[in-house]
């Protein structure tokens, strides 16, 4: 006969996997804003913050199959999908965990990678520098590095980009700000774009951790009632 411990502890795996698989599409749409936040900034971030959603993208999608086998394994009881149930689960941990850890690191040295791009990038003024940072300085309205004085000082033609203009001071028919006095109060963005690049990047690292590290950890009772659950199950068989 069936013990009643084993068939609660079914029922809470069965529901588990209901909560798995939420946290599962929460992974995926996590994964999916952030990549299409960095996505106007990438020019200046290359791979190093795209793999961490990607990561997370096929994470989510992976999370719905491993919850249906979780599913499948404790309605029919079966201790050998439960075991691979415990090990994807396992494997899923690392992953996430990893991706938490590589989104620590990343924003300790964010400051000094993100000036160091920046600059290189200013210097060079090539084409799609130079789209990039106007992308950048129009979504985030900021200008150059540290403030618009660093087109004058670093960039090859020494001239300030008329993305850097603030929007209500742009002339309609040149579309830029360069003709107005020099003592129009502030008629460039005055902050530069180093700053509000890290705190965007930042908070997109922060919500890779919460969610990453967050939801690896929720996954080890998972883990452990399935082993549980197999456990209980082969005894059961025994007897």
């Amino acid at each position: 006969m069936k013990s009643c411990g084993m068939g609660i502890i079914k029922y809470i795996l069965f529901a588990f996997n209901f909560i798995f698989a939420v946290s599962g599409l929460g992974i995926l749409i996590a994964g999916i804003l952030v990549l299409i936040d960095i996505n106007d900034f990438k020019h200046f971030l290359e791979g190093n913050i795209q793999a961490p959603p990607i990561t997370l993208i096929v994470l989510g999608s992976l999370i719905f199959f491993i919850a249906f086998l979780g599913c499948y394994g404790a309605i029919r009881e079966s201790p050998t999908l439960l075991i691979w149930f415990a090990v994807l689960l396992g494997i899923v941990f690392l992953i996430e965990l990893g991706v938490g850890i590589a989104a620590c690191l990343f924003k300790a040295d964010l400051e000094e990678f993100l000036q160091k791009s920046l600059k290189n990038s200013i210097e060079r003024s090539n084409s799609n520098d130079l789209d990039a940072w106007d992308t950048v300085q129009k979504k985030l309205e900021c200008c150059g590095i540290t403030g618009y004085d660093d087109w004058v000082e670093i960039s090859k033609n020494r001239v300030i980009r008329s993305s850097c203009c603030r929007k209500d001071h742009i002339d309609n028919q040149t579309n830029d700000c360069s003709n107005r006095p020099a003592t129009y109060p502030d008629k460039y963005y005055t902050d530069g774009c180093l700053t509000k690049l890290k705190h965007r990047i930042g908070n997109n690292a922060s919500t890779l951790i919460t969610v990453g590290i967050g939801v690896a950890f929720i996954q080890l009772i998972g883990i452990v009632l399935a082993c549980y659950l197999a456990a209980s199950i082969r005894r059961e068989s025994v007897n």
